[in-house]
């Protein structure tokens, strides 16, 4: 990949991330990385992750997952929970109303990645790599 390509997959991926960004505020005054951390957390077994595997599956550093991770928790979406074995590691769990959440919020972000996809499908530049990454 040369950098005429990189440089619009990085168009893309920001063009997406603000409609996704946008339609999650709007419908749920949920921010993405706040819908992403729930989805993940949906998707473990057991409905938790440790705050840094949390980090690494959304793209966050430790310190900013910890903010995130407030949040969440000051809303009752999340709740922290130490690790039985290591006193030290500090694990994310999703509530129930967490769940609720992210559940209703799905459609949402489906529809918007979708709804944004499409619309970068009819842009000259970016209509090509949006068809490659289609299945």
């Amino acid at each position: 990949m040369d950098a005429e390509h990189w440089d619009r997959f990085g168009a893309l991926h920001t063009r997406v991330e603000q409609e996704l960004a946008k339609a999650l505020q709007q419908h749920h005054q949920l921010g993405l990385s706040e819908y992403r951390a729930l989805a993940r957390l949906v998707e473990s077994e057991d409905g938790e992750l440790r705050m840094q595997e949390l980090a690494d599956l959304i793209g966050l550093n430790q310190s900013s997952v910890s903010r995130l991770a407030s949040r969440l928790e000051s809303s009752g979406l999340t709740r922290r929970d130490l690790c039985p074995d290591d006193r030290r590691g500090v694990y994310s769990v999703i509530t129930d109303e967490g769940r609720e959440v992210q559940s209703k919020a799905r459609p949402t972000y489906d529809s918007a990645l979708s709804a944004a996809l499409d619309s970068a499908a009819e842009d000259g530049l970016l209509g090509p790599l949006v068809k490659s990454l289609r299945p």
